[in-house]
């Protein structure tokens, strides 16, 4: 039974999608191609806003710049997280479309990444171009290791991850509710040492589902699925990194606290 931590790459996305001729199945390259294009998107609509920030006000340092970023990029991080939010479930429910619904996906997480990063690049500098590094690093290292075998997706390796996945949206939809009352769970926002160990678990634990992800998408390939599903699976690859990307600049930002 294949398991994996990502919602949108569950074992009941590649059910009832039935068997397809050669030319017109899922291949991993044609993944990797869908993938490319999803980033190239994503990366535009963020540079966008990016620019939009920095060019807002003249940059005079991190104090002095940050309620101006939040001020003009405010409105288009919000469409773009309820815009990424609504395009997810619908790419999610009808797979179908995921050849529309997953580039506009793309585009409205790069109006989210695009402000987050700003707001975040101004307060502290240099940090957005480490966690990119950081991001891709360790996609890059994660894909040597499944194809080497250094690293296996067995049933236990995947039950730990869906575990530990569960753990942290519980406690990250509990921490969402009580902002709705103006608190928080202080200790793991914080730049205390739990509050870096807590990122820390989150950062190797998002990088894992890159493992499952890899796993359940050459199965999928290999299991004839239809053509379509190239999208969803860069669609699925691309939700995990986005998740990985923000957990790795949290962390990033809360050791520069600590300096």
């Amino acid at each position: 039974m294949m398991r994996t931590s990502n919602p949108v790459l569950s074992r009941r996305a590649f059910e009832g999608v039935g068997s397809f001729s050669a030319e017109d199945t899922m291949t991993i390259q044609g993944v990797v191609n869908k993938s490319l294009v999803l980033l190239f998107l994503l990366v535009l609509s963020a540079s966008w806003v990016w620019n939009k920030a920095f060019q807002s006000v003249p940059f005079i340092g991190p104090q002095g710049t940050g309620a101006a970023v939040s001020g003009s990029v405010y409105p288009l991080m919000m469409i773009g997280l309820f815009g990424g939010m609504i395009f997810a479930f619908v790419t999610i429910f009808k797979k179908e479309w995921s050849n529309v619904t997953a580039p506009v996906y793309a585009v409205c997480e790069g109006l989210f990444i695009g402000g987050i990063s700003a707001v975040f690049e101004m307060k502290y500098p240099g940090v957005v171009m480490q966690a990119v590094v950081l991001t891709f690093g360790t996609l890059f290292c994660l894909l040597i290791a499944y194809k080497s075998g250094l690293i296996r997706a067995t049933e236990k390796f995947k039950l730990g991850i869906v575990a530990a996945t569960g753990a942290i949206f519980v406690v990250y939809m509990v921490n969402w509710i009580m902002s709705f009352f103006g608190a928080s769970i202080q200790l793991i926002n914080s730049s205390s040492n739990f509050g870096i160990g807590f990122s820390v678990v989150i950062v190797i634990i998002a990088a894992l589902n890159l493992i499952l992800d890899f796993d359940l998408i050459e199965q999928g390939a290999s299991g004839g699925m239809p053509k379509y599903m190239e999208w969803y699976g860069a669609f699925a690859l691309m939700v995990t990194l986005v998740w990985l990307y923000i957990e790795i600049l949290r962390l990033l930002a809360k050791l520069r606290e600590r300096r």
